[in-house]
C-alpha cells in the first residue's frame, strides 16, 4: 500500500482546506495549558468524573440515589431515566453535575474563541455521542446561557442531526454537487475510536436542492472496540458492509453516485494518509504504508459501472459539514464533538469568504 497511485481523488483532495461550500480554517487543534489538553475536561468521561465527585460529596449522608453502583457502571439509559424520573434527589444530583460540566464547557469554548482560527466565530454546533441524549442537550443549553450571561456573543446549539447520522450526512459536502446529478444517494463511513458506521445517505434533492433534507437511508454499525481486531480486519469489515449496502441499494433501485465520503479521526494528509490522531483505532493507521482511501478503492473500484471516487477528511469536520445548509446566516462557524476526546473544526462559508 506504499504506492500513491489513485490515492488522490480527482474531485477533491483528502483533508483539504477548500471544500465546495466552506473553507476549513482549522481542525483537530490540540490546545493545552498547565493542566494538559483542555479538551479532556469536557470529553464524555469528564461528565462522569464530575458526577462521581458529587456522589462523593453526599456519600457521608448515606443518601446516594444510585446506591453502591460505581458511576462508570451506570448506563447512559439509567442516567437519562433518573433525570426525568420521580426521584427528585437523583434528578437534582444530575442537574448539579450538568451545571458543573457546563461551566467547564463554557470555559473550554472561551479558550477556543481566543485562538486565531476561532476568532469572530458566530455559531458553534455541538455534536458527538454526549450530545445524543437529554443530559447532553441540557449541558449544551446551560453552556449557551453561561456564555450569554458573560456577554460572549456566540450562538451554541446541538447539532441538528442525530450525531450518529451527522457523521454520515456531512459526507455529501465533501464533493462538488455535479457528482450527484442523476443520482439518489451516496455511501459514507464514519470512523470512531469505539465504532465504525457506514451508511447510504439519500440526497432527497426533490425535497431540497441545498441538501438540507439529506438523510441516512440505511446504515450498519460495527463496535470494533468490543473485539480484538487488526487494521486489515477493519478494512475488510468496512468493505463487506459497503458491498452489502451497494447490493441493498441496487435491490431497491436506489441509484448510488460513484462516491464514498469518509470521516476519520486525526490529521488527514492530501494523499489520504493519516499523519497523527488515530491512536484509538485498531492497529497502526498512521503508518506511511497504509492508505485507507486507496485500500477501499482497490476493493470497490466501481459503483454501478462508474469509477469510484473517495474523499476522506477528519471526522469532526465531516460531522460539522452536516450543518452547511443551515449556516447561510453566518460567516464563520465551528463544531465541537464530545466523545472519547473533543473533536473540533472551524469554518468560513465560501460565499462569504475569500
Amino acid at each position: 500500500m506504499g504506492d500513491n497511485t489513485n490515492t488522490i481523488s480527482p474531485i477533491a483532495g483528502h483533508g483539504t482546506s477548500r471544500l465546495p461550500a466552506v473553507d476549513v480554517i482549522s481542525y483537530n487543534l490540540e490546545t493545552r495549558d498547565d493542566e494538559g489538553f483542555i479538551g479532556d475536561r469536557v470529553n464524555k468521561g469528564a461528565f462522569r468524573e464530575i458526577l462521581d465527585d458529587w456522589r462523593e460529596k453526599i456519600s457521608g449522608s448515606g443518601d446516594d440515589p444510585f446506591g453502591d453502583v460505581a458511576t462508570e457502571d451506570i448506563s447512559k439509559k439509567q442516567l437519562e431515566e433518573a433525570l426525568g424520573g420521580s426521584d427528585a434527589e437523583a434528578a437534582g444530583l444530575l442537574h448539579a453535575a450538568i451545571e458543573d460540566y457546563a461551566k467547564s464547557l463554557a470555559g473550554v469554548i472561551r479558550r477556543f474563541l481566543k485562538l486565531k482560527a476561532w476568532r469572530d466565530t458566530e455559531r458553534i454546533v455541538m455534536g458527538g455521542g454526549f450530545r445524543a441524549g437529554r443530559i447532553g442537550e441540557l449541558a449544551i443549553g446551560r453552556t449557551a446561557i453561561l456564555l450569554k450571561a458573560a456577554d460572549i456573543n456566540i450562538d451554541v446549539q446541538p447539532i441538528r442531526n442525530d450525531p450518529n447520522e451527522a457523521g454520515l450526512v456531512g459526507a455529501i459536502h465533501l464533493a462538488p454537487s455535479w457528482i450527484f446529478k442523476a443520482h439518489d444517494a451516496i455511501l459514507a463511513i464514519d470512523i470512531g475510536g469505539t465504532n465504525i458506521r457506514a451508511g447510504v445517505v439519500a440526497l432527497n434533492l426533490n425535497k431540497a436542492k441545498n441538501l438540507s433534507k439529506a438523510a441516512v437511508w440505511k446504515s450498519e454499525l460495527w463496535r470494533h472496540s468490543d473485539e480484538e481486531t487488526s487494521r486489515e480486519d477493519a478494512v475488510a469489515r468496512m468493505v463487506e458492509i459497503l458491498e452489502g449496502l451497494i447490493a441493498r441499494s441496487q435491490k431497491e433501485k436506489l441509484k448510488l453516485a460513484p462516491f464514498i465520503g469518509i470521516g476519520c479521526p486525526g490529521i488527514i494528509e492530501e494523499d489520504g494518509r493519516i499523519d497523527r490522531g488515530a491512536q484509538n483505532l485498531p492497529g497502526n493507521w498512521e503508518s506511511s504504508k497504509f492508505n485507507l482511501p486507496q485500500a477501499l478503492r482497490e476493493a470497490i473500484p466501481k459503483i454501478n459501472k462508474d469509477e469510484t471516487h473517495i474523499v476522506m477528511h477528519n471526522d469532526a469536520v465531516v460531522q460539522g459539514l452536516s450543518e452547511v445548509p443551515f449556516m447561510g446566516d453566518v460567516e464563520r462557524w465551528g463544531v465541537l464533538t464530545i466523545g472519547t476526546g473533543l473533536g473540533n473544526a472551524s469554518f468560513v462559508n465560501r460565499s462569504a469568504g475569500k
